[in-house]
């Protein structure tokens, strides 16, 4: 397609040189027919005789040395500016260079006759600035997490330090409230552990190109221990869990990606669901595949907020805090690794409740 562009580009430049070239020829005939051989002669001999007698004896035997003269004058003013007009693009063609990378030009305007060039030009500026948008609102929701991760870091750190320091200090304290400080402080370094796991995924995330290592899983199995897994979290806020699943299905995937993906989800769903309601999951298998659906009572999440929920740092429900809302990052991941293993996940939201689909 940009070959064909170009040819039709110079056909176009060869075609108007072409053109100029006859005009001009035709016209200095025609002065010739008319001024020095036609109907005019008589006038125009008698005007150039009285005031340019030796000129006029020239002209008068040199009739064609006269007309190739005037040809190449002619000739000489057309390649003259067709030289100068392309200096002038080649000018301007080269001013237009510092402005690709200038935030202040919105567009890169040019001579019609450099309309491929401006194109081109435009299109790169476009590009450039796009990316530029992109790494810079990239960077700063990076340093965003990473300030409030960073502040989140220091608040169970300061009790941990402050419940060992009591038990440290107080050497009759008793043992239910010995048990209660230690309790306190391991849920505290539980949520150090957790927000440490966290950067550690920030990171994983910006290197990308996660490895996938398949081999035969059975899925009902592996839903059996993320079940098990989740039970504390599903007993604090009093909600229940509904699986429908097959009692063998095997798969050819990566367990431990999966479980990550799966463990996002249901995560996710504990984290969103109204207390003392129910947390449906679906196995399904098909003939061109497995399908497996979340769904959960909650908050409806808007379209536009829907759109955006495999971001990676985005959060749907930015009120929510630290101690209940992760990185932005679970479900981002979650898509990636059903995408790896050839998957699609979609979301919907609607009547409070929200549903995840996994195609296999």
């Amino acid at each position: 397609m940009k070959n064909r562009k170009w040819l039709v580009e110079k056909f176009r430049i060869f075609g108007i040189l072409m053109l100029k070239f006859i005009i001009t020829y035709v016209l200095a005939i025609i002065v010739k027919v008319v001024f020095i051989d036609g109907i005019l002669n008589d006038f125009i001999a008698n005007i150039t005789s009285d005031k340019f007698p030796e000129f006029y004896v020239w002209v008068a035997y040199h009739k064609n040395t006269f007309l190739l003269i005037c040809l190449a004058i002619i000739y000489g003013i057309m390649i003259y500016r067709f030289i100068s007009t392309k200096v002038n693009e080649l000018k301007k063609m080269y001013q237009s260079l510092d402005t690709v990378f200038d935030e202040n030009v919105s567009n890169i305007e040019l001579p019609s006759s450099l309309w491929m060039f401006s194109d081109k030009l435009n299109k790169i500026k476009y590009e450039y600035t796009t990316n530029k948008n992109k790494a810079k609102d990239a960077e700063t929701k990076k340093n965003d997490l990473i300030m409030y991760m960073a502040h989140d870091l220091k608040t169970p750190l300061t009790s941990v330090i402050g419940y060992l320091s009591l038990m440290n200090e107080e050497e009759d304290i008793s043992g239910e409230l010995r048990k209660k400080y230690t309790k306190i402080a391991l849920d505290k370094s539980l949520r150090v552990e957790d927000l440490t796991n966290q950067f550690f995924e920030i990171t994983r995330y910006s290197l990308k190109d996660m490895p996938i290592h398949k081999t035969n899983i059975d899925l009902s199995i592996l839903f059996d221990q993320l079940i098990e897994e989740f039970y504390p979290m599903l007993e604090e806020r009093g909600l229940t869990l509904e699986v429908n699943k097959p009692n063998s299905l095997l798969y050819v995937a990566d367990g431990d990606k999966f479980a990550r993906a799966f463990g996002n989800l249901l995560k996710n769903a504990i984290h969103y669901s109204y207390e003392n309601t129910t947390i449906i999951i679906n196995i399904t298998e098909h003939e061109d595949g497995v399908e497996i659906l979340f769904k959960n009572s909650g908050i409806t999440i808007p379209k536009h907020k829907l759109e955006r929920i495999f971001d990676k740092f985005y959060r749907a429900d930015e009120s929510r805090g630290s101690h209940t809302g992760g990185a932005g990052l679970g479900l981002a991941i979650t898509k990636e690794i059903i995408e790896l293993h050839g998957g699609m996940i979609e979301a919907r939201s609607e009547n409070e409740e929200i549903e995840f689909r996994i195609k296999l």
